[in-house]
Formats: C-alpha cells, structure tokens, sequence
C-alpha cells in the first residue's frame, strides 16, 4: 500500500523524497560558545539523514551572538562559520535528504545577557533553567533597521553552505514574533503601527541573497495562550502579508510567547492541524503541520485528508533518528534502507 508519508513533494527548486520533516530543535551543544556547529550537530543531523528524513531543518540558528537563547545555541553571523555548516549540509546531502536552516533572533527570550532587546519593555518570564524574569530594552527604529540586515547577511551565509531551503522563526515568543503580538509590541513608531512590518523587511532581505525559487519557509504561531493573545484570525492576517513579502512555505506551530493563562495548549495528535489546515485553505500555500504527529496513523490521516502537505516531527526524531523508515513500514509500505542496515531493519 502506497502512503503518502513515503510520495515526493517538490517545491519550485526543492525536491523531497518523502513528506517527513526533521523539526528544528535546539541542542544547546555549542561548546565553545562561539555558536559555531561541532561534531555533535554534524552525527545529529547526519544520523536522520540516514533514517531517510525527507527535509532536515536545521536548529534555530541565530544572526547575532546576544540572539542566542543561551550562549550554547548555534549562530550564523560570521563568514567564518560557513564551513562548518557546509560539512553538515554536504553530509545531509549524501544521504539523499536535503538540508534547511531555521535563522532567528531570540529577542527577550535571550536568558545569556544581562540586558535583551524587543519591541518594547515588556518583560518576560523564562524556565527556571535559564534564569528568571527577563527585562529588555527596546530596540531603537535604526537598530531595528540594523537588525534586518543581520538576518539577510545570515541568509547568504546559509545560501553559501549549501542550504536547500531557509526557514525564518518568527514563532515561539522570539524577536520576529515579539513585534507581530498586539500584547507585546507597544512601539509608536512605524514598527509599533503596522505589526507586520519588521516580518516584511525581514522576509524581503531574506529573499533578496537567496537564489530564485529556492523556497522561503515561515515559522508563526497560529494563536498565542498568553491571556489576551492573539487569535488564529490575527496570524492569518500576518500570514497574508508576509506571504505577499515572499514567504513560500508556512510551518504552523502556535504559543511559546509567554506563560500560558487560561487557555491552554493542547496536549494529544494532531492539536496543532487545524490552524495548519486553516493556512493552506485561506492563503493556498504548502504548509508544515507538527504538534505530536509522530504516531504514523496520524501522520498519514492529516496527509490523505489534506490538512498539510508535509509532517514535521519533533520530539519522536529524537527517540528514533530512523522513525521514517519504521513509520512507512509500520503503514505496510516499502521504503529504502541504508544497505548497511538491510539485515537489521525489518
């Protein structure tokens, strides 16, 4: 039986073998703090290559070193860096996966600073292992201004190394997010009044080094939990403008912005589809749905009823690096295995 988990999917310039995602997921490695990848990011993204990932996202990945949430998160803000990324996307590609990079600034959310930035002064509580209440400054409109060309020069760092595709953050409570939240953006300046307008220029720098029809993916929190937060309707708002910016992909999480109040996240399969699903019908763009879809049923089932067009997996890809292979098989498809591997893997 043919599942739709093991079909290709091609988008302008990229071309998957499957519909899995390796979702982007920070390792907190860096030993050097220097944000520079090491071998740990190098056998880690390697090894689900080798479990035949379709598309492997690589971490947040940040422009500037006090964007790091920590100061052992990975940055791309030095030519110098290139290399040691171009190891890991050429390793990727030897597997026949292709390789992208989720670029981000962490904004308040940086627990490594004394002093982060934002929109505005609002400050932020942070998990207890990284510290406790967070209060930022406000970026100035020319840092502001600063901060996108940050973003870009990363983007062509990424093009440099061979990325396939580039994934902007601008979901989960980090900088992009942080001027695109009614309850955190009290700015009056040009970036106070259109909320979208950082997300714009930085979609538009972004798209200007990269090469045509390389597709640009969007991470965005479809709805925040934070009591007053923003409902899907904002986001899709968001989603309609920062699609007209350039943004080809949308990859749909939702909250991460603060503590949640009294709506809650949800915990169960598939909490997420729906506001995936709400994406691909109002603005008929492919999306990225993830959320606890590493159940292979479930996966398959939001794939045949056409709620995405690819299944990000997150936390399972940390327990199997080779869950594609075992999910196809478990949907009685066939499915290619490392040859090394044929004797052990039934």
């Amino acid at each position: 039986m043919k599942t739709l988990l093991n079909t290709p999917f091609t988008y302008h310039t990229l071309e998957l073998k499957n519909r899995t995602v390796m979702a982007p997921m920070c390792q907190y490695s860096v030993v050097k703090e220097d944000g520079t990848p090491n071998d740990w990011h190098f056998v880690h993204y390697t090894s689900r290559a080798v479990g035949q990932t379709g598309l492997i996202i690589v971490e947040m990945t940040n422009v500037e070193p006090d964007g790091r949430i920590t100061a052992n998160c990975l940055g791309l803000w030095d030519d110098a860096q290139i290399p040691a990324y171009k190891r890991i996307v050429d390793s990727i590609h030897a597997q026949g996966a292709k390789a992208a990079i989720q670029i981000a600034h962490a904004g308040r959310k940086a627990t490594h600073i004394e002093t982060p930035v934002s929109s505005s002064e609002m400050p932020v509580e942070v998990p207890t292992e990284f510290g406790e209440m967070r209060y930022p400054r406000a970026l100035s409109t020319d840092e502001v201004k600063a901060m996108i060309d940050k973003f870009k020069q990363a983007a062509r760092r990424a093009v440099e190394a061979g990325f396939d595709a580039i994934e902007i953050h601008g979901a989960h409570g980090y900088l992009i997010h942080q001027f695109h939240s009614p309850g955190i953006n009290k700015r009056d300046d040009d970036y106070g009044k259109d909320l979208s307008l950082f997300g714009v220029e930085v979609i538009k720098a972004v798209k200007s080094v990269m090469p045509e029809n390389m597709p640009l993916i969007f991470r965005i929190s479809a709805r925040e939990y934070m009591d007053g937060g923003y409902s899907l309707e904002h986001a899709l708002k968001l989603g309609k403008k920062y699609q007209e910016a350039g943004v080809d992909i949308f990859d749909i999480s939702s909250g991460g912005e603060a503590p949640a109040g009294k709506e809650k996240p949800g915990n169960y399969p598939g909490y997420q589809v729906p506001f995936a699903k709400r994406f691909k019908e109002e603005l008929n763009v492919p999306v990225i749905a993830v959320g606890i879809l590493e159940s292979p049923e479930v996966a398959e089932m939001v794939l045949k009823n056409g709620d995405a067009d690819l299944i990000a997996i997150g936390r399972g890809l940390l327990d199997d690096p080779y869950w594609p292979i075992h999910a196809v098989k478990a949907l009685r498809d066939d499915i290619i295995v490392p040859k090394q591997y044929e004797r052990g893997i039934r």
